[in-house]
């Protein structure tokens, strides 16, 4: 066993002597330890049930033969982190995430790892801690949030807290009603109701084969999740006994799986920055066309907040992660996955239990998956855009751009009232390594909606968007500002068109204005010149690379 090499031997005397420090005994010494690597935090709404899980995992683990050890992984909220200096941190925590998580287990020798986790860049940084370490990993994601409550009506966190905000500044509804909605709207326990990146990423995650079935839609709550967990502390014991690797798992084969279920629930567009990261860990190359190509063989068969009404609950009800894979069967690979079992029979086995939840590909919401990406003089690496969430109407887009070098200004303009139909906001100079961090931009984009302009004014970033994030909002564009991307030289009052159908993103200038402006271009400075981030914005790659650090 890995942990050998800090137990045995006359050499490792002292190692012992700390060991038994801890209150093991010497029969300990002879069984697999386990790290158990939990992201447990008292502020993380999707977090603060997990030391009822860490419980039900350590009596999996110690009932299946193996020594649990408890080590915390760090982990931020994005919701909270929302719209001010705590957005800058929330990518670049995933690469602390995934460090940690690898100099917690290789400087304690752990024979396996079982990754208790939930929120937005917790789940992907265990994944890619996961697939640089190859010793035996398993996922445990702590559940869903259930839905809120106001009288007979179901809340959800974005639709009713950001987009309520703007509602709330039209008059639409009142102090009293948003006060209640405040306190309804996220009731307990879990990640966020919707197809969020927090959920997504769980799906994604049981669609590589690194989860036990069913774990992705498992409500925080139900006890069905405490059994996931103790299972999953069973499992990891097997594993690490077996010589199952996640390399063994995550093949390139499992992450066009994990896309493909991803297409056809209409997840986050962050998962194409998460699933990128976690292949390059895996020593897997996935080109950003390789998502598009997916989304184009895959149907959008649910339509889950933010795209539609129904929410997680709704998804697990129907027959989670299972039965989506039973409903592609014709278009995912047979692989082995973690459980033991390989997709096709984990297909098989579900049942698909409401058809008005996952719908057949005849009956389809969209003929194809939930991501798109474009590319034009605007992006010509790459742009992404959550084309599931976008109206027919706004399919195809031509407005005078509107520009803005931070989210703050954007923010300012459109509760100020002073953005017009018909005009493409440009937000730029917050991607990877110039935001630094590369921000969500769910505050604008759910104001937009709040307020009604939808239908008629779509906004475009280098920055990132929010898994909550609907209408015509397209991120990831790269190269970004601060790296001399197009995106730096567009000026108020030029025609930006967007076209989603045929993959566009273009700006109407002449290629020798392009260069014109880019002789007289000069980047803003740095926002931010000290501590982690100014570190990251120098080693960081850009978006269509997964912004992973060099």
């Amino acid at each position: 066993m890995r942990s050998d090499r800090i137990k045995k031997g006359i050499e490792r005397m002292p190692h012992r002597a700390l060991l038994y420090a801890t209150g093991i005994g010497k029969k300990e010494l002879d069984k697999p330890f386990i790290l158990v690597a939990t992201s447990f935090s008292d502020i993380i709404p999707g977090h603060i049930g997990m030391r009822d899980l860490e419980r039900f995992i350590e009596r999996g683990v110690c009932s299946a033969g193996g020594v649990p050890f408890f080590s915390g992984i760090p982990g931020i909220c994005d919701g909270i982190a929302m719209g001010h200096l705590g957005m800058h941190y929330s990518l670049p925590s995933r690469e602390i995430i995934a460090d940690a998580l690898e100099s917690v287990a290789q400087a304690h020798a752990f024979d396996g790892i079982v990754c208790l986790t939930n929120c937005d860049k917790i789940t992907p940084g265990m994944l890619m801690a996961a697939a640089r370490l190859n010793i035996p990993a398993i996922i445990v994601t702590a559940g869903p949030m259930l839905s809120g409550r106001l009288g007979a009506r179901r809340l959800a966190f974005v639709h009713d807290t950001f987009e309520a905000l703007a509602r709330a500044k039209k008059g639409e509804i009142s102090q009293k009603e948003l006060n209640c909605l405040e306190e309804a709207a996220c009731p307990g326990a879990g990640s966020c109701q919707g197809l969020y990146t927090a959920n997504t990423m769980a799906c994604v995650s049981e669609a590589l084969g690194m989860t036990l079935a069913g774990c992705a839609t498992a409500l925080a709550v139900l006890a069905k999740k405490r059994r996931i967990a103790e299972d999953s502390g069973e499992k990891i014991v097997e594993l690490v006994k077996k010589n199952i690797l996640p390399r063994d798992i995550m093949t390139r084969q499992a992450f066009e799986n994990a896309i493909m279920v991803d297409m056809a629930l209409g997840g986050s567009t962050n998962t194409v920055l998460h699933i990128k990261a976690v292949a390059h860990e895996a020593g897997i190359d996935l080109p950003l066309e390789l998502f598009d190509e997916l989304s184009k063989k895959v149907p959008h068969i649910t339509c889950i907040e933010p795209a539609g009404e129904h929410m997680m609950e709704d998804l697990e009800y129907a027959g989670g992660i299972p039965a989506v894979l039973k409903r592609l069967k014709d278009k995912i690979y047979n692989i082995d996955t973690l459980s033991g079992k390989t997709t096709y029979e984990i297909a098989d086995e579900a049942e698909i239990v409401d058809e008005l939840v996952i719908r057949t590909e005849k009956n389809a919401y969209h003929k194809e998956g939930g991501i798109a990406v474009l590319f034009g003089n605007l992006a010509p690496d790459g742009a992404v855009v959550k084309q599931s969430a976008v109206s027919d109407k706004m399919m195809k887009f031509s407005g005078r751009a509107h520009t803005y070098n931070c989210e703050e200004e954007a923010m300012r303009d459109i509760l100020g009232g002073k953005i017009n139909k018909g005009e493409v906001l440009v937000i730029r100079y917050e991607g990877p390594k110039g935001g630094p961090g590369m921000r969500e931009m769910l505050a604008p984009t759910s104001a937009i909606v709040g307020l009604g302009l939808s239908e008629d004014v779509a906004l475009i970033t280098d920055g990132r968007f929010s898994g909550g994030t609907k209408g015509p909002c397209i991120g990831h564009v790269s190269p970004e500002a601060a790296s001399g991307g197009p995106i730096a030289i567009v000026e108020d009052g030029d025609i930006i068109e967007i076209d989603i159908p045929r993959r566009k993103l273009e700006i109407k200038l002449s290629k020798p204005e392009i260069e014109k402006r880019f002789k007289e271009w000069k980047p803003i400075p740095l926002k931010i010149n000290t501590g982690y981030l100014a570190r990251y914005s120098k080693l960081v790659s850009s978006a269509d690379k997964g912004a992973i650090l060099a």
